[in-house]
């Protein structure tokens, strides 16, 4: 279970309504994966921290550091010596906590979105929905009565949470001179590779990016319909976007051509010598 909400792009908790107030599972559950390493609802500090072989620890700051004591070089020095570090550079960029400055050190937290739905509802007092309705990043609801949580294909806010915990976008492709496919969008991940026309374009094929000459945008990231944009334009939820990729002349004129035809010629000829191969092998059969 640890190691499945480790890799996971967001964690959904179900708790059970009734028994929260006396068993306080919450509380628990979220006990166990801060010891696990496991940040929930947090974003990582702005800090780069850098090991080195040797010059000793280097601390700088850009802001002032009220919750590290009146010395936070020494405090973070002596830190690092409890990990055995002691050659590393340091750079804060906010006021960061003990903790926090430890798991900077420790390097192995993951910080991941996570929702809490609150289930039979209908089991309890109006009074104690409406606390449990009211904690962060909660949702309330019944399985039984339907109450903000339907059928798998039905629009209900419980999808409509997660939807936005896991920063999705709907990207609709556009062909040139045709309607744009409105029936099969590309999702893309804030979480994974962002919601750039760049990682629209891994996401669709690694040669288009290769061959990318601009984009046309239109949507509400666009300040003008189309907009020309580039490979680091931000797409908002719902943009059609058409990529224009580069002609041969332009092709020619990249310096990494030679060795891209280079290296299409090398796997055509190495499948056609693996074809002639296969073929003798069954000829001496």
């Amino acid at each position: 279970v640890i190691a499945c909400a480790r890799s996971a792009d967001a964690i959904l908790i179900v708790l059970d309504a009734g028994k929260e107030g006396l068993n306080r599972h919450r509380e628990i559950l979220e006990n166990e994966l801060q010891t696990v390493g496991i940040r929930l609802n947090e974003r990582p500090p702005d800090v780069t921290f850098n090991k080195k072989a040797g010059g000793g620890v280097r601390f700088a700051s850009t802001v002032p550091l009220t919750k590290l004591g009146p010395d936070p070089q020494k405090l973070a020095t002596a830190i690092m010596r409890e990990y055995r570090i002691t050659s590393a550079d340091l750079l804060a960029r906010e006021d960061i906590s003990v903790d926090q400055l430890v798991d900077v050190i420790v390097g192995n937290r993951v910080y991941k979105p996570c929702c809490y739905f609150y289930n039979k509802i209908d089991t309890i007092t109006v009074e104690e929905v409406d606390q449990l309705a009211r904690m962060p990043h909660s949702l309330v609801g019944s399985v039984v009565k339907k109450y903000n949580i339907r059928e798998p294909l039905e629009d209900d806010p419980l999808k409509a949470m997660l939807w936005e915990y896991l920063g999705l976008t709907r990207i609709y492709t556009k062909r040139k001179g045709q309607q744009p496919d409105l029936n099969e969008p590309v999702v893309l991940s804030a979480i994974r590779k962002g919601t750039t026309v760049k990682a629209l374009c891994q996401n669709v094929s690694s040669q288009m990016l290769r061959d990318f000459n601009f984009a046309m945008v239109w949507g509400k990231s666009s300040k003008h319909s189309p907009q020309r944009c580039g490979v680091n334009h931000p797409l908002e939820d719902e943009d059609v976007v058409q990529v224009v990729t580069k002609t041969n002349a332009q092709q020619r004129q990249d310096k990494n051509y030679g060795a891209m035809v280079q290296g299409f010629s090398d796997k055509y000829h190495k499948k056609k010598f693996d074809a002639k191969k296969k073929k003798q092998g069954k000829l001496r059969r």
